[in-house]
Parts: C-alpha cells; structure tokens; sequence
C-alpha cells in the first residue's frame, strides 16, 4: 500500500508498517539545497497523525540539510490519535516519503520507537524501506564519544505503570494545544510573537517542574551506567543541550511546538537547532562537546561538571 492511499484508519499497525516499507515517488523538490551539512542529526516526537504537528516545517529542514546518519528519536507516528480518529493529510506523507528517500539514498536512518508509536517495538530488528527499528542504540561520534539513544518513555513511572493515566494526560496536553491554537491567533492579529500555553504551564506547575528534572537525572545516571558519555532522548517535548555532572544531555524537543532537532557537526561539536525557514539558518540554541570518554568513571556523582574532574 502506498502511503498516499491511505484516507481511513488502518485495521491494525501492520498496516501502517507497510506503509512504512513502500517505495517513494520521486520528489521534484527533493534536495533544492543542502547546503546544511551534519554529520547526525536526531529527531523526535514530531506526531505525525496529529493537527498540530508541523509537518510543513520539517519537511522543509529535511529538504535543506543532509546528515549522514538520521535518528528518529521515538512519537515520529501518534498511534494513540490515530486510533480514535483518523487524520493524515499529504504533508505527513510526504516526511515519510522524504525519509524512506533518504535511506534510498544512502543515509542511514535509524527509527526508535517511543510510546505512542509503541505498536512498532513489533518489529525491532527490522527494516522497512531502509529505515532500521531498533529499541535504543550507542552512536559514536567523530571524536570518539558514546552516546546512549532512547526515546526516553522507560523512564516514565506515569506511562509504564499507570497507562490510563498517561492517556489522560495526553487528552489533556491536546486540550491545551487547542486552545493555544486560539490564543495564538488572537495574538497573531494583535502582532504578538508566538507564545507557548503549555511550556508556560510546565515551568510554573511544581510538579511538572519536579518530573522534568528527575526524568533528566535517571537518563544521565543510566548513560553513564551503561558507559556512555551521554544521552540523546525525547519524550518530554523539552528540547535541551547540557551538563548533568559529567554526561551530556541532550531532549531533541518535538515538531509540535518547538521545531527542535540535536546535530553532530563533522568535527563532533553537538548543537541544538531550532528550524526557522528556509530562508534563514537554522537557530544555534546551545553548542557543546560531550566529556571526554575517561569521564565515565566519575559520572555517577551527578553534579555541575568540573572540566579538570571529568578530563582526569
């Protein structure tokens, strides 16, 4: 079945993975300038299947930059939405066939399942149009650093233990984009920037402010158990690039709000990128070099690092 077909819910994921696995069509558009060179580039929670995801935009990014390696840090397909309501407009068709043309032509791209696209954790191991599933991954950067890749929902007590409650919590965070959606126009009409309801609330709800931080913590604390010198993650729709003690941390953010993606330049400086148009360059919102590979033995005191304790 070729993705543009589909116009009703599929019977079950398997047919979604076939859709996954068909051949693309050939772009006229494709590649009009990559002129942005990486050497990885990771992306996560972009919903497709969701009204508010901005397929417009990454299909834009992925149009002007090439990376050789892709990683499709988890939510890349919402099948809790899709569930209840079919929704698949062409533009989410053409970032599938965008990837799918990628890997064709010799980018490897590399998909990790989260949460809501929990249904293809089915087929890890597999290929599917030259995109690999896989559960989580090191990635080895130029300069030798080893970063651990997983969606991050493991580290979730909410969405491992309590399922209905991270439903509902979903259902919440839609109600919320909604209504930013309204807000947003309103401001848009009185000449006001973009202003986000839902990370407003985050960094005012102690609770969620409480999550956010430990959810970060047992992600470092982890990497460096499993001997890394850092991680690449998503889950939280919080795009960050920092220090926890001596472990990189790095949230790929999401294609709903923030339009957020981690890069490896060829040299190994990493760098978070929010995607602007494609007629300006993509925004540097922090740059950094993970530890060096000795820092692994001190990382599990998880405080601000100190360059002279994690070179030791």
């Amino acid at each position: 079945m070729q993705p543009s077909t589909l116009s009703s819910p599929p019977a079950d994921a398997h047919l979604v993975a076939q859709a996954l696995s068909s051949v693309p069509a050939a772009d006229p558009a494709d590649d009009p300038d990559t002129s942005y060179q990486f050497r990885t580039l990771w992306l996560s929670d972009i919903h497709l299947g969701t009204r508010d995801c901005k397929a417009d935009a990454l299909l834009e990014l992925l149009r002007h930059c090439h990376a050789e390696t892709i990683y499709l840090v988890g939510d890349i397909i919402d099948g809790w939405q899709l569930r209840k309501g079919w929704y698949w407009p062409q533009a989410h068709n053409d970032v599938v066939q965008k990837l799918l043309r990628k890997a064709r032509k010799g980018c490897r791209v590399i998909f990790i399942p989260g949460n809501h696209d929990e249904f293809a954790r089915n087929y890890v191991g597999l290929h599917f149009g030259g995109i690999e599933v896989l559960s989580d991954v090191v990635h080895v950067t130029v300069d030798g650093t080893r970063l651990w890749i997983v969606h991050g929902d493991w580290f979730d007590g909410v969405v491992m233990h309590a399922k209905w409650l991270a439903h509902l919590g979903d259902q919440l965070y839609i109600f919320t984009l909604k209504l930013n959606r309204w807000l947003n126009h309103v401001r848009h009409r009185l000449g006001f920037s973009y202003w986000s309801l839902s990370q407003y609330l985050k960094g005012k709800v102690k609770n969620a402010v409480s999550y956010i931080s430990s959810f970060e913590q047992l992600l470092a604390e982890e990497a460096a158990r499993r001997q890394c010198e850092g991680v690449v993650c998503g889950h939280i729709h919080r795009a960050e690039l920092r220090h926890i003690g001596c472990t990189l941390y790095a949230n790929c953010g999401d294609w709903v709000e923030s339009l957020t993606a981690v890069a490896e330049q060829h040299d190994g400086a990493m760098q978070l990128l929010m995607w602007k148009s494609a007629t300006s360059s993509p925004q540097v919102l922090a740059e950094m070099r993970a530890p060096a590979a000795a820092a692994a033995s001190h990382s599990s005191t998880m405080t601000e690092p100190n360059p002279a304790t994690c070179a030791s």
